[in-house]
């Protein structure tokens, strides 16, 4: 049994471990509430753009072929959105498996992959894995603008128009609430026409100056807003597992020391009852 000094000792670091983890968990706790006012802010122009690009597909254009079909994927374009910081439970791990295996599907199709990736746990990840990486963004901050994910946009859209890859999928963490957030990839391009159940009506458009020039700068921003969207969901999830996690950090913290509370009673007990047993067979010895 360890000496009375050294749980002692073991207790005073474990106390001081809880009171960073309680702390971090105050702040990210701060954090989420400003993260999910910016995504639940963002949802209605994300859904509307979604919406508006839904009745493109049905309708009528001479260059809607472009964003609409499906072509056999011979290369495929990733963005995968992850956390630059750790210390927020499985959240990383769980959205790169996922991604991993969706990959391994598509590569049993002899496709070839292009990553672009945000976030320093991504990059990591993907480089270690030997990823084709075209592009990356990292250090975002918690409140990133639309300004510091367009070039990773640009790059998909540009070679998704000059036919160098095939379709582009998005991969991010939802947030679905404090307690649950669920990795998902969604296709971006070819563009996925809304479900003709879902549709009350759609209609055609006339396009001024002319639908490339339209259509062009219409699904720029639309990529922009699936991007950005994932991008300040996947902060709010961050934010949501990290509290979660260190406040099963600070829980488990106050069983230990609870734990070792009892061996140091038992400890400390131990030595008195040795003590006093020594002055008791010293005082026999005298007498």
């Amino acid at each position: 049994m360890s000496s009375a000094k050294e749980i002692r000792s073991q207790i005073k670091s474990i106390r001081k471990t809880k009171t960073i983890t309680r702390a971090m968990e105050m702040v990210a706790a701060s954090k989420m509430r400003k993260a999910q006012q910016r995504m639940l802010t963002s949802r209605p122009y994300s859904r509307k753009v979604r919406e508006v690009i839904g009745h493109l597909a049905k309708a009528h254009s001479e260059y809607r072929d472009l964003y609409l079909e499906l072509r056999e994927e011979k290369r495929i374009g990733y963005i995968v959105v992850t956390s630059d910081r750790g210390l927020c439970g499985g959240l990383n791990a769980n959205l790169i498996r996922r991604v991993q295996t969706h990959m391994n599907e598509k590569k049993q199709n002899h496709a070839v992959l292009d990553l672009c990736l945000v976030g320093h746990k991504a990059i990591g990840a993907f480089r270690q894995s030997g990823a084709n990486i075209i592009a990356t963004a990292e250090h975002m901050g918690d409140a990133p603008s639309v300004n510091q994910i367009i070039g990773i946009v640009k790059i998909m859209l540009d070679r998704f128009r000059e036919r160098e890859i095939d379709s582009i999928y998005v991969a991010y963490n939802d947030f679905i609430n404090t307690m649950s957030q669920t990795p998902q990839i969604e296709r971006l391009l070819p563009l996925v026409p809304v479900d003709e159940d879902k549709l009350n009506f759609y209609w055609d458009y006339i396009y001024e100056p002319d639908p490339k020039e339209v259509l062009d700068a219409l699904t720029s921003r639309y990529i922009e807003s699936q991007v950005y969207q994932a991008v300040i969901e996947n902060i709010a999830c961050e934010q949501a597992a990290r509290m979660v996690a260190m406040k099963n950090a600070t829980d488990n913290a106050n069983n230990l020391i609870d734990e070792l509370q009892l061996v140091y009673n038992k400890a400390r007990q131990a030595s008195i009852t040795q003590e006093l047993s020594e002055i008791v067979g010293g005082a026999d010895a005298v007498s």
